[in-house]
């Protein structure tokens, strides 16, 4: 019979706390912009899958689209609210942002 190459038993204990959506969508970050800190997540095009409008130039980010999703980190009004007013932003818009 030939030999499996498969772990058995337990998972070790780098493998307990992965996420493959969070593998394919990228890492959370903190950017210090002029207006205050943004989380900072990239998104790849292979998980674009609607259309936004970026709010840097108006313009729609369509499907398949690599871009960055930035809430703010130091917002008033809680974790919660800061994360509900997300928005899109395509890469380069992001990166001229003030």
């Amino acid at each position: 019979m030939p030999r499996s190459n498969r772990p058995r038993g337990k998972p070790r204990d780098d493998e307990d706390g992965f996420d493959p959506d969070r593998a394919l969508v990228g890492r959370r970050r903190t950017q210090d912009k002029r207006d205050g800190s943004w989380n900072v997540q990239a998104i790849s095009a292979a998980s674009a899958t609607k259309t936004y409008t970026c709010p840097g130039c108006r313009l729609p980010i369509t499907p398949g689209t690599a871009h960055t999703v930035a809430w703010r980190a130091d917002g008033l009004m809680g974790e919660a609210d800061d994360v509900a007013a997300r928005r899109h932003w395509h890469l380069h818009c992001w990166k001229i942002k003030a």
